[in-house]
């Protein structure tokens, strides 16, 4: 839980310097656009890892608990694209 809030501030900094770096318009709002779509998975995943420490039927838990988990890995595959545009735009 506490790993996904991070990666909010992570995300949130990283279009800060997308304006900074590329110099390209198309693509810096292509990274901005994905940015702002990973840092809503990793606070859905925040989210998610807080309501099942909350919950108390295990069923319930596991489902959840397979919720967060997904959102987390599409946010670091989303993260590991733009973080490719970041090193394609500065090459």
């Amino acid at each position: 839980m506490s790993i996904s809030a991070g990666m909010v501030g992570v995300c949130l900094t990283t279009i800060g310097i997308l304006k900074l770096v590329i110099h390209d318009d198309g693509l810096k709002h292509f990274g901005d656009d994905l940015l702002a779509v990973d840092s809503l998975l990793f606070l859905i995943s925040c989210f998610v890892s807080f309501w099942v420490v909350k919950l108390r039927h295990d069923k319930w838990k596991r489902r959840l608990e397979f919720i967060a988990e997904s959102m987390f890995l599409l946010g670091l595959t989303i993260m590991v694209v733009v973080c490719g545009l970041i090193a394609f735009a500065i090459a």
